[in-house]
């Protein structure tokens, strides 16, 4: 345990240190796209930053290959230069995009290219665990397909649902995190080997997006583009793919009596057989209902707009760092659940707390939709937008500046008009309405 927290941190740190130097760097190369309509932030913001995680990346890598225990790693399998190899190909065609905006067709081959290199290198699905049948051996083209589409599908999730200031990083550092704690458990519990690849991908995972997160978290001084995200979701796709298709359910026989009771075993990984939906549940839910959205409107599947789940988050009132957090919760859940129930799947009391939490998650999500009452000998100690609308103002000397005076009516605080999903401003919407701004800034958001 000590080697991955080492290799951890030394990723994060020279994620976070890197991080700095590329934001000036995307300042210089011109990375800094226009704000577009469906865009929440306010000003132009460099893009890149999948550049200091790649040597972020790399860093955790060569630091793993020169200790004692992570060394057997590279030394049994071929799986860490596989990753490498693919995510050298993948961040090559996200710094592109970043740059020069390439097509959707040709990132989406691109993704096929990396995932076919990691093929070629022996990072591939093998066989599947089915529960009540066992083991089921792929054939070369079935196991390759079916690896090649668990890449694209995972690097699309993660792609899509980075719209928010440290959505993405976020996101994938808890399922990370919870992946990481599964593959620990097979290869130290068990004393199986062949997890030992996929416990360190998601501990450089882990170094990758929290060494990110404080330069990306709201309001973000640089975005990680494609570069980023589709880096991140390819190394969390070679995670899923080396735990699923490489360790066998015959090696817990030992421990846990049969074959299908090992399968049994796993089944909150296995079940769907699609494992990265399974961590990442809530990003590939947004991947399935922005594609049928599309579709069903007559546009390209990869058409960007404002249907997503964090867009709909800030349209019914939550801020921007609330909505953030609300989606990390659900991934939290998600994912944790699926780890505790795998720990034991006997136990009433997980089901019952997955629930009760999610009770909790939807009263979050409606939380704009009410007002709370604060008791009247509590209302000089709140800010002024939780006290009763009763309550008689201050007199306009006292509380309004000189300038605030001489404001027309139509911008006063009673007759503001309400914050328009996709114009500046709907970052600072509260949970109980929009905030006051000046003029200009209304204005300047509409263009």
């Amino acid at each position: 345990m000590r080697e991955y927290l080492l290799t951890l941190c030394i990723t994060a740190a020279v994620t976070y240190l890197l991080t700095g130097p590329v934001r000036k760097f995307a300042i210089v190369a011109g990375a800094m796209p226009e704000i577009r309509a469906r865009d929440v932030h306010r000003e132009p913001t460099p893009r890149l930053g999948g550049i200091a995680m790649f040597f972020g990346l790399c860093a955790g890598l060569l630091v793993a290959d020169h200790l004692t225990n992570l060394s057997q790693v590279f030394e049994t399998s071929n799986e860490p230069r596989a990753l490498l190899s693919g995510a050298a190909v993948i961040w090559l065609i996200g710094v592109l995009d970043d740059k020069f905006e390439i097509d959707a067709l040709i990132k989406l081959g691109g993704q096929m290219i990396a995932a076919g290199v990691m093929v070629v290198q022996g990072l591939t699905i093998l066989w599947l665990p089915i529960p009540g049948i066992g083991s089921v051996a792929l054939t070369q083209w079935q196991g390759t397909l079916l690896t090649v589409a668990l890449v694209v599908i995972t690097i699309n999730a993660v792609n899509f649902v980075d719209g928010l200031d440290g959505l993405a990083a976020g996101m994938v550092c808890i399922a990370a995190t919870a992946f990481f704690l599964y593959a620990y458990r097979i290869w130290y519990s068990y004393g199986i080997e062949a997890a030992a690849p996929a416990t360190l991908f998601s501990a450089i995972l882990m170094g990758m997006c929290l060494g990110f997160l404080p330069h990306n978290m709201h309001p973000a001084r640089i975005f990680m583009g494609d570069s980023g995200s589709m880096l991140i979701g390819l190394v969390l796709a070679a995670g899923a793919i080396s735990i699923t298709g490489q360790v066998d359910p015959d090696a817990l026989n030992l421990y846990v009596g049969s074959e299908k009771e090992a399968v049994h075993q796993t089944v909150p990984v296995y079940i769907p057989l699609l494992l990265p939906l399974t961590i990442i549940a809530v990003p590939a839910a947004d991947l399935i209902l922005a594609i049928v959205r599309r579709t069903w409107r007559g546009q390209s599947p990869f058409a960007a707009d404002r249907g997503h789940l964090h867009h709909r988050l800030l349209e019914i009132g939550h801020s921007h760092s609330r909505a953030v957090l609300i989606m990390y919760f659900w991934s939290a859940l998600i994912a944790f659940g699926a780890l505790a129930y795998s720990v034991n799947s006997a136990s009433m009391w997980i089901v019952l707390g997955i629930v009760f939490l999610s009770a909790i998650g939807l009263a979050l999500l409606l939380l704009p939709r009410f007002t709370p009452r604060t008791p009247r000998w509590m209302e000089h100690f709140v800010p002024p937008r939780y006290r009763r609308r009763g309550l008689p103002a201050l007199a306009p000397e006292a509380s309004t500046p000189a300038s605030a005076t001489d404001q027309p009516s139509s911008l006063a605080p009673g007759n503001r008009a309400p914050v328009v999903s996709g114009v500046s401003g709907v970052n600072g919407a509260t949970a109980i309405g929009a905030r006051s701004r000046p003029a200009d800034r209304r204005k300047a958001g509409t263009r």
